[in-house]
């Protein structure tokens, strides 16, 4: 009988567990405003060691979430570079999202918080509430921090407040600071949110027409040139109409409306336009963060240039810059999983 509940218990262990954390008190913003309600959906997935020596700790990008088996599947799982039978993986989904953590659809939060009134949040505010998470957990040891894009701009964030507790960080497609041309792309996206009336409207599905458009214009930013020619080039020279890649750009769109709110794009892409982890401190901050980082760039990158990446390795303490080749841009760190689980299990000493 022992045997047989052993091996139960090892299986559900392997089965990703979903959470909730609630704050009993008010949330307060870098703005200077407040959430009066703030839940944060989570994910673990694997057993805690007692000396937390076995932690990931994933940040998910802009439309990602706390479980990371949906879009990072080649990275997390049985057999994969992060097996959940040796680590403790966990990943919260962000204050703004749309996947259980409160955000400008939350139906406890009163009206003067909702729809285009929620307040905007900034990357800090994010990584606050991940703190809350990790002081729930009382995990005082991150073995190793990684995510990409707005996820990246999390862990530095983070990585600057907590030092002393991450032992290794894998920022990938990220910066320091976010671009001029980073933050016209996002307002671009904004514009075209903000051109469909129905996003002042306050009804859940407000701005979908126009987060359609908004997700075509930002599949610009995370593919290339030789990316769509890979993949969108006609079979037929003789077409004039209805072409392939105009197919994908709608697709895209209506993809992206069917699990996801014009609302939560805007905020988050917001956030994103707020990252500088060098407002109101030293321009030697940086130099705090002397774990061990493995510095990812995509040499394709349009929206996160490897230019960025390059920096960020120059003023780290201890870092290792990869140039990651890929034909797909900004989207190279969710396409180019095999070369990223080398290049992470080397850093590492993975076998």
């Amino acid at each position: 009988m022992s045997t047989n509940y052993s091996v139960r218990e090892s299986e559900k262990a392997l089965q990703p567990l979903q959470h909730i954390f609630s704050l009993d008190s008010e949330f307060r913003l870098e703005s200077g405003r407040k959430l009066s309600n703030l839940s944060l959906a989570y994910q673990t997935w694997g057993e805690l060691n007692e000396d937390c020596s076995n932690v990931i700790w994933v940040c998910h990008a802009l439309t990602g979430n706390h479980r990371v088996q949906e879009w990072w599947d080649d990275l997390f799982g049985e057999g994969k570079c992060f097996d959940p039978e040796e680590y403790f993986i966990i990943a919260v989904n962000v204050p703004g999202s749309a996947y259980g953590s409160t955000g400008p659809l939350s139906e406890e939060l009163p009206d003067e918080e909702k729809f285009d009134a929620f307040p905007v949040l900034t990357i800090r505010d994010m990584v606050n509430g991940l703190e809350l998470v990790r002081k729930e957990l009382d995990i005082e040891r991150i073995h190793v921090l990684i995510g990409a894009s707005l996820g990246g701009q999390q862990l530095l964030e983070w990585s600057l407040l907590i030092p002393e507790k991450i032992e290794h960080i894998i920022p990938i497609a990220t910066n320091l600071k976010h671009s001029p041309f980073g933050i016209a792309f996002n307002e671009a996206q904004r514009m075209a949110i903000q051109a469909d009336p129905t996003f002042y409207q306050k009804q859940p599905n407000g701005g979908e027409a126009g987060l359609k458009a908004a997700r075509a214009i930002g599949m610009l930013s995370y593919r290339t040139y030789e990316g769509y020619k890979i993949t969108q080039s006609e079979e037929n020279d003789e077409a004039f109409d209805h072409f392939k890649a105009s197919s994908y750009q709608k697709y895209q769109g209506e993809k992206l409306a069917k699990r996801f709110n014009a609302f939560s794009y805007w905020y988050l892409s917001k956030a994103m336009d707020s990252h500088n982890v060098f407002r109101g401190r030293d321009k030697k901050i940086v130099e705090r963060c002397r774990m061990p980082a493995l510095v990812i760039g995509i040499d394709s990158d349009l929206l996160f240039p490897i230019s960025e990446q390059e920096e960020l390795a120059d003023k780290l303490q201890n870092a290792r810059l990869i140039r990651l080749q890929s034909d797909f841009g900004h989207d190279g760190f969710l396409v180019e999983t095999e070369t990223l689980t080398n290049h992470i299990k080397q850093f590492l000493k993975i076998n």
